[in-house]
């Protein structure tokens, strides 16, 4: 496919190529709004909800509405340029979706930070046990929750206790 030279060269151009590719096969169009959101989601490096980038595209000067921030990360959700998650909280989180990028991730339930680790040997080790039982895996996701460091310092017993007793209820 040829370079669109209509395009926003904010985004990453493989990106912003992809979903032009795919919002054609869906009869829809890239849009400006589309494209912001899109380099936005690309520019950073944490998680983020809705809500967030809503907000972190208003202070931007973008008067972009709610309804197409979350109709937008549907879209690229399904496009695949962004992952969708749970990360402990009541709403979803995403991040974008990097080409061969695989990480798992530490949750604090009492701040609701969120660490991103890769080891290899655990990726191994979980490759091994699919072996063992024949068992093809098309994706997996390793979320692991508990406290922080700065979080369990903070923390009595109690609280812990609190902590464990919710997430079991």
């Amino acid at each position: 496919m040829s370079p669109n030279p209509t395009l926003p060269t904010r985004a990453p151009s493989t990106e912003a190529h992809r979903f032009e590719a795919y919002l054609r096969s869906k009869k829809l169009k890239l849009t400006g709004e589309r494209m912001e959101i899109l380099a936005t989601i690309f520019r950073k490096d944490s998680h983020f909800d809705a809500e967030e980038l809503h907000a972190e595209l208003k202070t931007l000067g973008r008067d972009i509405s709610r309804a197409t921030v979350y109709r937008t990360l549907d879209l690229l959700v399904q496009c695949g340029l962004v992952r969708k998650s749970s990360l402990g909280s009541s709403h979803a989180n995403y991040e974008a979706a990097h080409e061969n990028e695989h990480h798992d991730h530490l949750i604090c339930l009492s701040c609701g930070k969120v660490f991103e680790f890769y080891r290899p040997d655990l990726e191994t080790l979980q490759d091994a046990i699919c072996q063992e039982r024949k068992f093809k895996p098309l994706h997996h996701s390793l979320q692991i929750f508990g406290l922080c460091v700065d979080c369990v310092d903070k923390a009595d017993e109690n609280s812990i206790r609190t902590k464990v007793a919710q997430i079991h209820t």
